[in-house]
């Protein structure tokens, strides 16, 4: 296991009770607040890599959120988009925190945009990664959503991530990576295993893609003018997901906007090119 790996697992973690989830929230370092937010199928572990960085610079807040990870829900969890958010808000509440960025990805990033839309004037700067984009649908997620409806082909899901074949295809993990041997290790370790072990993980895993409705993807093609605080989109420039151009497109619906790509990495680029991404969010979140 890496060190970094070994540094994120040994963080204490404080639970934080929302309306309808119990969620783990580690803290690192020191300096403004930061809120970091994943994306599917991951939890806060994925910024393991970009966390030694940031933590030297800021106060970072990691979650899992409500479906994913170590997340506690219950049988009432508002998995949409806005509810997200919505929980984001009672996290951002309970956490005391009163300015602060926020860095987050893929579905992360539509939550993180939800979250500011209901607090704009006290986060400071918002960074998207590879995120969702109104007017444009993943590759195989709406399949994944159809097929999912009827629970017991999380059973077919499972025995799927269990293949290796599988996991390096583009219906699994191939567009994620550049490198897929990054799909191994602790990738595989600590983001595939605990959903082939833990039924309850498959369940969350479930519920959290079937919130994923896109009618209020789609909204903030109007609502990102609201977002008035300056917005980095920082993209892996050879996605096959949220395509570059794009993220181009999007980023003239925002007031204060900027596009900086990644070469050589796809989706989950600061898994892939940590040291680019934090380099780049650092500069935009701490400007000379």
């Amino acid at each position: 296991m890496s060190s970094d790996a070994s540094t994120y697992l040994a963080a204490p973690v404080r639970w934080i009770d929302t309306p309808d989830a119990r969620l783990p929230v580690r803290r690192f370092g020191q300096g403004p607040d930061l809120l970091l937010v994943h994306g599917f199928p991951l939890s806060g572990f994925t910024w393991r890599k970009v966390l030694p960085a940031l933590s030297a610079r800021f106060t970072c807040h990691v979650l899992d959120l409500p479906g994913l990870g170590e997340s506690q829900w219950s049988e009432h969890a508002d998995f949409s988009f806005p509810g997200q958010g919505r929980t984001l808000v009672a996290v951002v509440e309970a956490l005391g925190l009163t300015q602060f960025h926020v860095m987050a990805q893929d579905t992360g990033g539509t939550f993180a945009r939800y979250l500011a839309l209901q607090m704009p004037r006290r986060i400071s700067r918002l960074v998207l990664i590879n995120t969702e984009m109104p007017g444009h649908r993943p590759p195989w997620i709406p399949l994944y959503q159809g097929l999912l409806r009827a629970p017991p082909t999380l059973s077919a899901l499972r025995l799927l991530l269990a293949s290796r074949t599988f996991r390096r295809s583009s219906m699994g993990f191939g567009g994620c990576f550049r490198d897929l041997s990054h799909i191994e290790g602790e990738f595989h370790q600590h983001v595939v295993e605990p959903l082939l072990r833990d039924p309850a993980r498959m369940e969350g895993l479930r519920r959290y893609l079937l919130g994923a409705h896109w009618q209020p993807v789609d909204a903030l093609a109007n609502e990102h003018a609201r977002l008035t605080m300056p917005v980095l989109l920082l993209w892996g420039a050879d996605d096959p997901t949220f395509p570059l151009d794009l993220a181009r497109d999007m980023a003239r619906q925002f007031p204060d906007a900027r596009v900086v790509e990644v070469p050589g990495a796809r989706l989950l680029v600061h898994e892939e090119k940590p040291e680019q991404v934090a380099r780049a969010a650092i500069g935009f979140l701490d400007p000379p």
